[in-house]
């Protein structure tokens, strides 16, 4: 079974950004990796991971929102192979979070923050096995470090991010998770 990473980030970029071309690459490296790449389904960086992973052979799930197609008309991108909709934004998110064996944020809005708060929750009180959980760029570093109070985030809940500067970190940190798990699971198996 092909391990299904999600992809969060925003629907501004265009084509030709560099904030596009950064998503782009990491679609490409997700299914190069051999890992199946989901993400909203939409424009902006979701096209990008979606061209991306597609062009490179991989494959490319859609968690789309008939809720956000009535706030504003759009469809799945081009390059989804496998669409999934749901009725409610609600439903949308709790699927990008949950049904994945991994996760990377891209740098983003509102809709990008809830699903990084969303994700980092769940990880935290146990409602998702711990999964790698990728924030790229240093939009994220700089928001949790003035964010951040110990008094409110433990150490060990703040340890549950890795903040990645490229796109090759980012999947880098998802790859070595996945390869160190199958190796830790032989070894009991075998032991």
């Amino acid at each position: 079974m092909t391990k299904v990473i999600s992809v969060f980030g925003s629907s501004a970029p265009e084509p030709g950004s560099a904030a596009y071309a950064q998503a782009q690459l990491v679609g490409r490296l997700l299914a190069e990796a051999g890992f199946a790449a989901a993400t909203g389904g939409y424009g902006g960086t979701m096209t990008a991971v979606s061209q991306g992973a597609s062009e490179a052979g991989g494959h490319v799930i859609g968690v789309t929102s008939a809720q956000i197609e009535r706030f504003r008309p759009l469809s799945a991108n081009r390059w989804v192979a496998e669409e999934i909709k749901y009725d409610s934004l609600r439903d949308r998110l709790v699927h990008l979070v949950m049904q994945n064996q991994g996760m990377i944020v891209l740098p983003g809005g509102i809709g990008t923050l809830s699903e990084m708060a969303l994700a980092w929750s769940f990880l935290q009180v146990g409602e998702v096995e711990k999964r790698p959980f990728a924030l790229l760029g240093d939009l994220w570093r700089e928001g949790i470090q003035a964010f951040y109070r110990p008094e409110y985030v433990k150490r060990q809940h703040l340890d549950l991010l890795f903040y990645a500067a490229t796109p090759e970190t980012a999947v880098a940190h998802i790859v070595d998770f996945w390869e160190t798990t199958q190796v830790s699971s032989q070894r009991f198996t075998s032991g």
